[in-house]
């Protein structure tokens, strides 16, 4: 229904942020990756966002790439994940490292994450074990998945670049090289692609 809102960043916080977008403020959750890609209130700001609607509530979730997204959408696909428990997964591990986890069968490393115990751990494991074959290419939460990509694509994005283009720049160079583990040689590369 929805895809985007651009506009004005009003209010920033860990769990939530205000968007003015043509007068109208909403107010959308976010997960943490997100909100450590925000830029400070009363700049211009862009979440890709989907709307939950419950019996009580219509929610909006925004997220900083629409990889993001994809992730917490495709973790409601197991039985007992809601939308604060899939929040709470992609505020708290990248896309690669989750799959890396299910993969492996690793229960265990899940269990860290607040909101989920042995049974939900164990349920994301087998009903996704078989889901997330070799070639499942789903990127991860925040775009690339460690803090040094992740650092090296919020100061990109600082430098005036848009979310997508920084977070595909920077996949392409760490396609080229996965060993790259610099923020500042990230963004030095990632601006030859720009």
């Amino acid at each position: 229904m929805y895809e985007h809102l651009r506009g004005t960043l009003v209010e920033r916080g860990p769990a939530h942020a205000v968007i003015d977008v043509s007068g109208v403020g909403y107010v959308v959750s976010i997960p943490l990756s997100t909100f450590e890609q925000l830029p400070p209130a009363g700049k211009p700001a862009q979440f890709f966002v989907t709307l939950v609607v419950r019996e009580d509530s219509h929610r909006l979730y925004g997220f900083a790439t629409r990889d993001e997204r994809t992730f917490f959408l495709r973790l409601q696909a197991v039985s007992g994940v809601g939308p604060a428990v899939a929040l709470g997964i992609v505020s708290s591990m990248s896309w690669g490292a989750f799959r890396a986890a299910v993969l492996a069968g690793d229960a265990a490393s899940l269990r860290r994450i607040r909101g989920i115990g042995k049974r939900l751990s164990e349920r994301l494991v087998v009903e996704l074990k078989d889901k997330l074959g070799a070639s499942d290419d789903v990127p991860a939460a925040a775009g690339p998945a460690d803090s040094a990509a992740r650092d090296a694509q919020m100061a990109l994005e600082r430098l005036g670049f848009a979310p997508d283009a920084s977070s595909a720049a920077l996949s392409a160079v760490r396609a080229d090289d996965p060993e790259a583990h610099d923020a500042g040689e990230l963004v030095r590369r990632a601006l030859k692609r720009l």
